[in-house]
């Protein structure tokens, strides 16, 4: 198994706010870059196809409120991966987020996919973050208790 690890992002919202947002496939859309396209998901699972790659096909696996969510592959995928969300409150207000992408990858595919799935991950966090602080309604001790 492969590991990618994304950057740590500091998001400006509790961490309920974000774990209610990543429990549910419909939010994921956002987070995805240009090239990902045909997106498809009823809440608890997705679908999605990868310009030039491959479709690919995911579904909740586990949910550990406010701090953990693991993401599965299902379907026709090309290799099996996990996705898991770490969310850690840094306050009241805001959490630290890391994404890791868990992948079973042959050696030649590791070399094709190893920069293009490190900068996914990364893009997936970033993109987090924005959307988070720029849709959520702003965190308050009000919200957590």
């Amino acid at each position: 198994m492969t590991s990618f690890n994304s950057e740590p992002v500091s998001i400006k919202r509790n961490s309920h706010l974000v774990f209610d947002f990543l429990a549910d496939f419909h939010n994921f859309e956002k987070l995805m870059p240009s090239q990902v396209t045909d997106w498809r998901s009823d809440g608890d699972s997705c679908s999605f196809n990868i310009q030039n790659m491959a479709t690919l096909a995911m579904r909740y696996e586990q949910k550990v409120p406010f701090s953990h969510i693991k993401i599965i592959s299902e379907g026709k995928s090309p290799f099996s991966f996990d996705l898991q969300c770490f969310i850690e409150p840094s306050t009241v207000e805001s959490c630290i987020v890391n994404l890791q992408l868990n992948a079973s990858l042959n050696p030649m595919l590791k070399m094709m996919v190893s920069k293009p799935l490190s900068n996914f991950i990364n893009i997936l966090a970033h993109k987090l973050q924005e959307v988070c602080e720029t849709t959520l309604p702003e965190s308050g001790v009000n919200d957590v208790l």
